[in-house]
């Protein structure tokens, strides 16, 4: 079973993916994935180098992601060229995960996708797709108390994502995070566990929990 897991920056995601892998799946974390490769020594950093120049490192060679950040939002063609190195790369150690997880005979796969809906191709590669979702003034709430993070970065942020409209509109279910405690938010990734591992629940079944 291959379920694909995103929502907006500041939606709770990743505190979801967690409870998924409590529950026995094997995680996916596609942005681990491409903090690894763009990490000091990783396969995307002679490209990221070469394309944007050493103003784009931090000193121990990684890719500065708040620089990079800051270029996007100046520069609209940044994100699509840094997107063009990574996004192959990431596909192809996601692919060797799951395959590696496959053969080891894991029965549930999650993928944590942050652009699951913009990237388009990842939907058919999962069986459901679990959106968690919440209004934008919390996330702008939760994203702003980060390291780092302003008000008007995290708004930056959510415009260029997909809307919670479109992310919905692509879920099989919906995760409202607003206001629940982790433990109400446990309950729910363990009962929709407990339902997609069915062998006769793989068909439509739209939910919103």
């Amino acid at each position: 079973m291959k379920i694909g897991l995103t929502g907006g920056i500041g939606s709770g995601k990743s505190t979801v993916a967690g409870f998924w892998q409590a529950a026995g799946a094997t995680l996916i974390d596609t942005d681990a994935i491409a903090r690894q490769l763009s990490a000091p020594g990783g396969a995307a950093m002679p490209a990221i180098a070469a394309e944007f120049g050493a103003s784009m490192l931090s000193p121990d060679g990684a890719l500065d992601r708040a620089a990079m950040r800051q270029l996007a939002f100046a520069d609209t063609s940044a994100k699509r060229r840094l997107e063009a190195i990574l996004h192959p790369l990431i596909g192809a150690e996601a692919r060797q995960q799951a395959d590696a997880a496959t053969a080891a005979g894991v029965q549930l796969i999650v993928y944590d996708v942050p652009l699951l809906v913009e990237s388009g191709h990842w939907r058919a590669r999962v069986e459901r797709l679990l959106v968690v979702d919440c209004s934008e003034q919390t996330q702008l709430a939760r994203v702003s108390t980060r390291p780092g993070w302003s008000v008007a970065a995290a708004a930056a942020v959510l415009a260029a994502q997909a809307s919670r409209a479109q992310r919905r509109a692509c879920a099989d279910a919906v995760i409202y995070n607003e206001g629940l405690s982790l433990a109400a938010l446990n309950a729910q990734v363990l009962t929709l566990a407990a339902d997609w591992r069915g062998p006769n629940k793989l068909g439509p079944s739209p939910s919103t929990l």
